[in-house]
């Protein structure tokens, strides 16, 4: 959904250095946002205009709190931007 680029451009990361960090962290956001929208697959949240913001977010999130990161506060959050395509329940 997003390239490496894209979020280098939001994180404001210039270099290479950390592009295997960057690769592994929007993996991880991904997979959290499909989660916490309840889909089946990454697919689905395309069409949802908020998901890039969501992954964005989170990406960031992850990003910047790499040593004490509230999960807790962090789902909070990921479910108030995906409210309009989470799912009611598995």
């Amino acid at each position: 959904m997003l390239s490496l680029e894209e979020v280098k451009g939001y994180l404001r990361v210039d270099d290479d250095h950390e592009d295997a960090l960057i690769r592994n962290l929007m993996a991880s956001a991904t997979a959290l946002c499909v989660d916490v929208a309840r889909c089946d697959s990454v697919e689905q949240l395309t069409d949802y205009p908020h998901a890039k913001l969501a992954l964005f977010y989170t990406i960031a999130y992850f990003y910047e709190h790499r040593e004490e990161a509230d999960h807790h506060e962090l789902t909070l959050t990921l479910r108030a931007l995906l409210f309009g395509v989470r799912q009611e329940g598995f």
